[in-house]
């Protein structure tokens, strides 16, 4: 195991753990405007939703590591304190990294990148036409966290506009997250297409697992099963009865006789087809 005291490395190497670990990371592809009125389009991947009333999502630009210079977006929300928050879908994501080189001051990044600059409601600047969901945003508050390269700077942004392609709505009204197509970034030149990675766990908010303290020993201590297929079995308010367990093994001969590694082994993959009960079953057998 590597251990590591941040202040005992060079900053560009302490960037490069915190991008590659804390990952994958969404994107706040962030259109601001100057006092002057010229737009600026960059994307940020220190970002994150940390409020829904009131709505605020929070970005930094951090000061570059390299020479401690600040970026355009950082010195455009200080002085005009407005931002809209355009998503990163996957059919956009080349254009938007081509936005992210960092060209001179007063460059237009909508044009760079072939971008559709649409006027917003009741923000100055600009929306990306290409983005599904685009969010106008008031910036109260911008908070610098140092003054070295890689300090970064908490821009608070809340929300007072949304803007929502149709498209990418289920007959429900809420955001289907294949539609959607979104990506995140990860550390060094890599990125994650999120609808391809998709997988569900079943919020233990709304039922009360039994917990892996309650699992039999022989389970709990597993060669077969993993951390994670433990949590799926400690994940169910009760065990099977043994009536269903019967029932169950009348139904599969199969596994008759079996031993408990041969127990373990069918019943990873009943869990690997996220068929919890039917695993539960198979353990329980006698």
């Amino acid at each position: 195991m590597l251990t590591i005291s941040p202040k005992e490395i060079p900053v560009a190497k302490l960037h490069s753990y915190l991008l590659g670990a804390i990952a994958p990371r969404p994107i706040a592809f962030a259109s601001t405007i100057d006092a002057e009125g010229v737009p600026n389009l960059s994307p940020f991947s220190f970002f994150n939703v940390f409020s829904a009333n009131p709505p605020i999502l929070i970005f930094s630009p951090a000061r570059r590591v390299k020479n401690n210079t600040t970026k355009h977006t950082l010195e455009n929300v200080l002085e005009v304190k407005e931002v809209v928050i355009n998503v990163v879908s996957y059919n956009m994501v080349q254009q938007m990294s081509l936005s992210s080189t960092e060209y001179p001051k007063g460059v237009n990044e909508f044009e760079k990148a072939g971008f559709t600059m649409v006027k917003s409601e009741n923000v100055k600047p600009f929306r990306v036409g290409e983005s599904p969901v685009q969010f106008e945003c008031k910036v109260t508050n911008v908070t610098a966290l140092g003054k070295e390269g890689g300090a970064g700077n908490l821009v608070i942004c809340e929300v007072i506009k949304i803007h929502i392609d149709e498209t990418v709505l289920t007959e429900a009204g809420t955001i289907d997250q294949h539609k959607i197509d979104l990506v995140a970034r990860a550390g060094g030149s890599y990125y994650t297409r999120a609808k391809e990675g998709f997988f569900e766990i079943p919020k233990p908010l709304t039922s009360l697992g039994i917990g892996v303290d309650a699992l039999p020993f022989e389970i709990k201590n597993s060669a077969v099963l993993t951390g994670n297929h433990l949590g799926m079995l400690a994940n169910v308010t009760e065990i099977p009865s043994k009536e269903t367990v019967d029932k169950f093994l009348k139904e599969h001969p199969e596994y008759v006789n079996i031993n408990t590694e041969e127990k373990h082994i069918f019943a990873k993959t009943f869990l690997e087809k996220n068929d919890v009960i039917s695993a539960w079953k198979v353990l329980l057998m006698k």
